[in-house]
């Protein structure tokens, strides 16, 4: 059997962070989670730590000190996947934006249809968010039109913070390489795998704003991205040596 892994990054998520390891674990085909905390105050990491008395051999914790950004969170766990011998990584936000039943679409998109990176997007059939002030709908989606006119890359969701990849695209690119820490990570992500000639797929998913918990979005994520995109344009992306 594949051994697939899901990486949720965590700041402050007591209130959501039990149940949606369990969501993920009630899922058909043997989930494994792996949850990257960045010094939650909220004690995040010791309700994972109290799970794991019961599900040690499948859920997994790296604690950080202190916010170090989406990015290094991210790079720090596909290393520690790669490692592990994983062969399906997926990344996926812990306040239940993303409706774990759509980890099984998006693994069916890359080991039965020929995907290497599936996107979970809110933008590829119309815009599919529910609950969102209708000004960050906005940003969000002209953020995604910005991205694929400089980089012109055919990806309608390319913020889009739920995918999966197979483990030979972060075994191909250069992680080392990647230098956006906050949302424009995953657009960086995206371009270094079609600029290496990986197959990209987007998956329609139905976007939920979170219930529980605060937002750790702000201006300063949204500046990076538009300024990284930019210089993403001119940067020769190649292979791990």
């Amino acid at each position: 059997m594949d051994k697939k892994l899901v990486i949720i990054p965590t700041y402050n998520e007591k209130e959501n962070i039990r149940e949606i390891v369990s969501a993920v674990f009630a899922l058909p085909g043997n989930f494994h989670v792996l949850i990257i905390d960045d010094g939650s105050p909220d004690g995040t990491a010791a309700i994972v730590k109290d799970m794991q008395k019961q599900t040690p051999e499948t859920l997994h914790l790296i604690e950080r000190s202190g916010k170090q950004g989406l990015g290094t969170a991210y790079l720090t766990a596909f290393r520690w996947a790669l490692y592990q011998g994983y062969d399906y990584v997926f990344e996926m936000d812990a306040d239940f934006s993303h409706n774990p039943q759509d980890l099984l679409r998006l693994y069916k998109a890359c080991s039965e249809e020929g995907a290497d990176v599936a996107v979970g997007s809110r933008y590829c059939n119309g815009v599919s968010v529910i609950d969102w002030p209708i000004g960050r709908i906005i940003m969000s989606y002209f953020a995604s039109a910005y991205v694929r006119t400089v980089l012109k890359m055919r990806v309608y969701d390319t913020t889009a913070g739920f995918v999966c990849y197979k483990r030979r695209v972060l075994e191909t690119m250069n992680l080392d390489g990647v230098k956006m820490k906050g949302y424009g990570f995953q657009i960086e992500m995206k371009y270094t795998a079609y600029k290496l000639g990986f197959t990209i797929k987007e998956v329609p998913i139905v976007f939920t704003n979170r219930q529980k918990g605060t937002s750790k979005m702000s201006g300063g994520i949204f500046g990076e991205a538009f300024w990284g995109v930019m210089a993403l344009r001119f940067r020769k992306i190649l292979p791990k040596a």
